[in-house]
């Protein structure tokens, strides 16, 4: 980190005159205890509006599955459905299991606004030419005023002008952060929509619009699988940019709804009326996908819950192999 930007510390030493009265010591401690409570509401509210499975307690080498029997696909189906059955909104869900291809779909081939899930493909191909020695991971990236996207999230829009950024940390801001300054200079200015396009379209996604930033949760499937199975470039650089896509500032959907020690690798979306999750679900054994795209929504909150419990119900039915 630049100098500039580091902070210095300054340690002083107060000397106590005199001791505080018991008053002032008892107001002391029950203003202490009121700061705790607020700041532990503020730190568990997700998980008060976001009910998730009881089963954090698992490490994911006690969670055992039959990797060679068939997923009751159609049982797992009908209950989503019922659980979809009181839902505002439409939801577009796809589950595809990576080891036998079991899966199953509801309204899985409608073309959505992608928010930022469209995000993935954005990594994908910026990764594939990075695979080809096109683009050079570490070449360094000043932002212009016009490239900044002065709008929802991400954190380079905040920084001070002139910051500079090599393009392996704009993807990574890009799936953390959800950055939209780092996306727009990836696919737009580094690599380019025309040749972002090209390549989903060679990958089978005949259901993305990057111009038009839409898709679906069938076409995602396709692009993190290759992401996953390694096919879209080196193993180094596929271990990379996956491991952008864990544990990311977005955690309160498909990830609630499995053991924290379950590796999800996934994007959120979000934008109005429509909140999105997407990602490879990596269960010892039997790693799966599952999309889940909304559009209509009212109550971000409660949609949002809702695919936590879709979530669960997968994993819950695929754990009792």
């Amino acid at each position: 980190m630049p100098s500039e930007y580091m902070d210095s510390y300054v340690t002083r030493h107060l000397e106590i005159k005199k001791k505080p009265s018991q008053k002032l010591k008892t107001l002391l401690i029950i203003l202490l205890c009121l700061l705790f409570i607020a700041i532990f509401i503020k730190l568990n509210s997700n998980r008060f509006i976001n009910p998730v499975i009881d089963s954090y307690a698992l490490s994911a080498k006690e969670i055992k599955v039959n990797k060679n029997k068939s997923i009751p696909v159609e049982e797992i189906k009908s209950k989503i459905e019922k659980e979809l059955a009181q839902a505002e909104g439409t939801y577009s869900i796809y589950f595809y299991d990576l080891t036998t291809g079991d899966n199953f779909g509801i309204n899985d081939n409608m073309m959505l606004m992608a928010a930022s899930v469209n995000k993935i493909p954005i990594l994908a191909a910026s990764y594939y030419f990075a695979g080809k020695g096109v683009i050079d991971l570490d070449k360094i990236i000043v932002p212009q005023t016009k490239d900044i996207q002065d709008y929802g999230t991400g954190s380079i829009r905040y920084d001070k002008p002139g910051t500079a950024y090599s393009i392996r940390t704009l993807a990574r801001l890009m799936m953390e952060k959800s950055d939209n300054t780092a996306a727009y200079l990836l696919a737009s200015v580094i690599v380019g929509l025309d040749e972002v396009q090209k390549l989903v379209t060679d990958w089978g996604m005949l259901q993305t619009d990057m111009k038009e930033n839409k898709t679906s949760v069938k076409d995602i499937s396709k692009v993190l699988k290759k992401m996953y199975q390694g096919e879209i470039t080196s193993p180094e650089l596929s271990r990379e940019m996956l491991d952008f896509m864990d544990d990311s500032d977005y955690e309160d959907r498909i990830p609630k709804g499995v053991p924290s020690t379950i590796t999800v690798y996934h994007k959120t979306g979000d934008e109005v009326r429509t909140i999105h999750d997407a990602g490879i679900i990596v269960l010892p054994d039997r790693p799966y996908y599952l999309g889940i795209m909304t559009t209509d929504v009212a109550d971000a909150e409660v949609t949002k819950s809702k695919m936590a419990r879709i979530s669960q119900i997968v994993f819950s039915e695929v754990t009792k192999l």
